[in-house]
């Protein structure tokens, strides 16, 4: 009897590996639907996610609704981050540059504590509009999967470019921002 209950628990045990083998295949296979940054990916027109924020560099709540007419880069960003330090003086040199142009920078501090985010503010002399997501409620609907991520909005409030994962200052991921930004403008690519 016990080998008998033996071959009926090695066949059960084979039979979990194979469905649990299964399920791996099938979610690499399908992918997981991750917001509006993979429809991006597949080039797809995107209307940007909503977002309605407390502000972290002054009192009051900044909509990217209320952004309509004007290029947005918006930047998702944690204290904790280390390239999120290193960009952060390229992003403002982007907001001092084309601001005059219609283009906001908007940085989105997610899943950080709102005084450690004042004070990279403070630090990094960061005057563009920033607004504060401690949870992280907004990622999953941009598709952010970690810190920094950085996308493009037009001035009808369409994703334009592509999604720049890691910093915008970096060699790698220079000419993706500059033709963010450019497409953000309306100037083409």
């Amino acid at each position: 009897m016990s080998g008998r209950l033996l071959r009926i628990g090695q066949a059960l045990a084979f039979a979990a590996v194979a469905a649990l083998l299964a399920l791996l295949v099938w979610r690499v296979a399908a992918g997981e639907e991750r917001g509006a940054a993979d429809a991006l990916d597949r080039g797809e027109r995107v209307t940007a996610p909503a977002l309605a924020l407390e502000r972290l560099d002054r009192d009051g709540t900044l909509t990217l609704e209320s952004l309509r007419g004007k290029a947005v880069v918006v930047n998702f960003w944690a204290s904790w981050c280390i390239p999120c330090k290193d960009e952060a003086p390229f992003l403002q040199e982007t907001w001092e540059r084309y601001r005059a142009d219609g283009l906001v920078v908007l940085g989105v501090d997610a899943q950080d504590f709102r005084e450690d985010a004042r004070r990279f503010l403070r630090r990094y002399g960061v005057t563009y509009p920033v607004v504060y997501d401690g949870r992280g409620a907004t990622l999953a609907a941009w598709g952010v999967i970690g810190f920094p991520e950085t996308f493009f909005v037009d001035r009808s409030g369409q994703l334009v470019g592509e999604r720049i994962q890691g910093g915008v200052d970096s060699e790698r991921n220079r000419e993706a921002f500059e033709r963010g930004v450019a497409l953000a403008l309306g100037q083409g690519a």
